[in-house]
């Protein structure tokens, strides 16, 4: 594939389109598009994502098309393609986005109109379409993904083939009106990209991973998390005798394989429901929270090795040997402010346990993620060191904790860090300032420290900023006036 957007045509497999969008459903409202899938056959989709993804009391978190989650996670797998199928606008913000977060590669799109998507000749575009994308030579692997209006109408992905030339294709429907969040959506496919891949390999041989571990067991990594992370759970897990598999979701097809093959599956990300259910049908053991500060890792080895079967013997002397380390980092690194946190991406509760440990006066931590069972040891721990825990939360929940607490630093998403700023307070983008960071192990509390320290020495200055800018852009400020006669000379 290029380095350019292009769109996915019968006609000729990579080329632009000015098809037009009628299809009036697009804005129907999320009831309505819901009833409407239903009745053309999706209710079962539907009816295992609102058991995997349950919603909040508002409905669903305020974030970006869930389907980006979907986009994000095909855009980062070698030798697969990616085909969108949905509103053309839609289409373009979701590679619009894509391109943004840097993926460098091209995004197929099969367009329609009113006329194909009732006919049913949408599916029969698709169809060629895919026929034509597959070639053995560029693609392990094609993945078709269902938008809001094709899923509402009920195209039917399912019944593609499940192999072209070699190809795999595997389709998925991945609406807005029934995915809460782009963090489950990535749930989604590496959700369908296990379940083939466990399929396949019960049928027989598969390739085998490139990655050598000497023969120990490995541990697979369930979430997006920072390169270096990856490297330092395997330094925690090879005295243990225990190396680190694959991240899930995976870069290419054949380490599907090797995740699989791991007897654990941490479950870094507590949000992977179908992932987890993929690991557990392949009779693995799930472990939950993650190996942060001192006695998230603690916590966390002790998990492992029971799950394991490691000797108490032999975790006691890889503890030993870490948390003083943990400790030592934890105590050079120290955050003296108080913190409300928030964000979309699931790992909130892992950074939140970070911050507490290194002093932070942490009083709020809200997640657009739900409720799991692979949280909890992090919930009840920040439960009992004071903090208040919100899964679902609303941009309204995070705005009100901001209000309530008065913090030294909101840690959030954009509308939130632009709130707290408006009101003089310093705010830090979640996803690109603080997620994107090491956590675990001894790294993380210098690399964690740094920038939240950073951004608290800024609070005198915004005060400046704010007494200066005070009053500007509201009222007779604001640059809006009702009527041209009203305007100041």
């Amino acid at each position: 594939m290029s380095d350019s957007l292009t769109t996915v045509k019968p006609a000729d497999v990579i080329a632009s389109s000015d098809a037009k969008d009628t299809v009036s459903g697009c804005h129907a409202g999320a009831d309505t598009m819901k009833k409407a899938a239903a009745e053309a056959g999706k209710s079962e989709v539907l009816e295992q994502y609102a058991k995997d993804y349950p919603t909040g009391p508002h409905d669903q978190p305020q974030s970006m098309c869930p389907a980006f989650g979907s986009l994000r996670v095909g855009l980062r797998m070698r030798r697969t393609a990616t085909v969108l199928c949905g509103s053309a606008c839609c289409v373009y913000g979701l590679t619009f986005t894509s391109h943004f977060y840097g993926a460098r590669r091209t995004v197929g799109y099969v367009p329609f109109d009113s006329e194909t998507l009732v006919t049913g000749k949408l599916f029969e575009d698709l169809r060629e379409a895919t026929y034509k994308l597959a070639d053995p030579d560029k693609y392990d692997a094609i993945v078709l993904i269902n938008l809001c209006v094709p899923t509402a109408s009920g195209v039917p992905l399912d019944l593609l083939p499940k192999e072209i030339n070699g190809v795999r294709i595997v389709g998925i429907d991945v609406p807005g009106f029934g995915v809460p969040t782009h963090a489950e959506a990535k749930d989604i496919l590496a959700g369908a990209m296990l379940s083939y891949a466990r399929s396949e390999a019960e049928q027989g041989p598969v390739a085998r991973p490139d990655a050598e571990n000497a023969g120990r067991p490995t541990v697979a990594l369930v979430g997006e998390i920072f390169p270096v992370d990856a490297i330092m759970i395997g330094r925690m897990l090879e005295p243990m005798g225990l190396a680190a598999g694959p991240i899930v979701p995976t870069r290419e097809w054949r380490e599907l394989y090797a995740a699989l093959a791991s007897p654990i599956a941490a479950m870094l990300h507590p949000f992977y429901k179908a992932t987890a259910r993929e690991f557990t049908s392949a009779g693995r053991s799930l472990v939950g929270s993650a190996p942060v500060g001192h006695d998230g890792t603690a916590a966390w080895l002790a998990a492992i090795a029971e799950s394991a079967g490691v000797k108490d013997e032999i975790l006691a002397k890889t503890s030993n040997a870490l948390l003083p380390a943990i400790k030592g980092a934890l105590a050079a690194a120290p955050i003296d402010a108080r913190i409300t946190l928030s964000g979309y991406e699931g790992s909130e509760l892992l950074v939140a346990r970070l911050l507490v440990e290194a002093g932070a006066d942490l009083r709020y931590v809200g997640t657009a993620c739900p409720r799991t069972p692979w949280s909890d040891d992090d919930r009840n721990w920040l439960e009992s060191k004071g903090v208040q825990v919100n899964y679902r939360a609303s941009l309204e929940d995070d705005i009100a904790a901001v209000e309530e607490f008065q913090p030294d630093l909101a840690v959030g998403t954009t509308p939130v860090v632009q709130h707290a700023k408006e009101q003089g307070i310093p705010g830090l983008y979640f996803t690109n300032l603080i997620s994107a960071r090491p956590l675990m192990g001894p790294a993380g509390p210098g690399s964690l420290a740094q920038v939240i320290n950073t951004a608290v020495g800024n609070k005198e200055r915004f005060a400046r900023m704010e007494s200066f800018f005070n009053g500007v852009g509201v009222g007779e400020t604001a640059g809006i006036w009702p009527s041209a006669s009203g305007r100041a000379a």
